[in-house]
């Protein structure tokens, strides 16, 4: 028997061409016979030209879409006219974008107060760029010239009397006024004195003499400069506002008439009377058959 050359040349196995070459033709499908775009040319996604969910009328138009320059009419009128499909199927496809996100379309007022509709196109929903520039947009803040000054801030609201009388409200911007006496930082405008006076009046008609009403507002200030002293008064006079004074009986009108405000001139404190003097508390110390200071 003869013995097996193990020497001998081996016959050449063949070939599969799919395998050792995947660059030659496939038997079958499509192939490719394309030129680079250096001008006139849109970048369309894989994700949206083959998307699972979409018409081909669908995609045909959200490439359209994507391709023609801001502001181009898209509605469902003008893409009729633009492509053979009718408006209804142009309405669906457009449903079918808008419904997988590749179209926003929302209605606006115009300054004329014409009513439009504007659209959004984004080639990739759900991207976070897509989301920033279809989110709401707030208001620009309006720009203040370096020169001009800055909006003055609101002043806390402050209690309100029940008696706007001229008087009540004289004796509270004068309580006000005094206050720079005690500190140099509780220099008040016109403006702030105007808007913290009723809520003095308020205290003023508790009975409140004007120099607790004084020691009230300076007491115990912080030793750092005020920013916004009239704010600070504000929000004192509103949360230490003191209880009203007990209830008395009011007077019958055709036998004591309601006199007009005045202050104490021994302790300051707001008291009715038809003239000035002293408080009902001041003429109760004046011993029997004493003088008035």
């Amino acid at each position: 028997m003869d013995t097996e050359n193990p020497s001998v040349t081996l016959r050449a196995q063949s070939r599969l061409a799919r395998k050792n070459h995947p660059a030659e033709k496939p038997f079958a499908g499509v192939t490719h016979d394309h030129v680079r775009h250096t001008e006139n040319f849109t970048v369309v996604g894989n994700d949206l030209v083959q998307h699972p969910e979409l018409s081909g009328l669908a995609i045909g138009l959200a490439c359209y879409i994507q391709s023609v320059r801001p502001g181009t009419a898209v509605d469902i009128k003008t893409l009729a006219a633009r492509f053979p499909e009718g408006p209804t199927r142009i309405a669906s496809a457009l449903n079918e974008l808008e419904a997988h996100g590749y179209l926003i379309r929302s209605r606006e007022r115009t300054a004329t107060g014409r009513i439009v509709t504007r659209t959004v196109s984004r080639n990739r929903p759900g991207h976070r760029s897509a989301a920033r520039d279809t989110a709401p947009r707030r208001p620009a803040r309006r720009r203040t010239d370096p020169d001009e000054a800055a909006p003055r801030k609101r002043l806390p609201a402050v209690p309100q009397p029940s008696c706007t009388a001229p008087a009540l409200l004289q004796a509270a911007v004068e309580v006000l006024t005094g206050l720079r006496r005690r500190d140099p930082r509780l220099l008040l405008s016109a403006t702030d004195a105007e808007h913290l006076a009723p809520g003095v009046a308020a205290w003023l008609e508790r009975e409140i003499a004007p120099t607790a009403v004084r020691h009230a507002l300076t007491a115990n200030l912080p030793d750092e400069p005020l920013i916004r002293p009239a704010a600070l008064l504000a929000h004192r006079l509103a949360a230490q506002l003191p209880p009203p004074p007990p209830f008395r009986p009011p007077a019958s009108p055709a036998h004591e008439p309601r006199h007009p405000l005045q202050t104490c001139d021994a302790c300051d404190r707001a008291f009715r009377a038809p003239e000035p003097g002293r408080c009902r508390d001041c003429r109760s110390e004046v011993p029997p058959g004493g003088r008035l200071a």
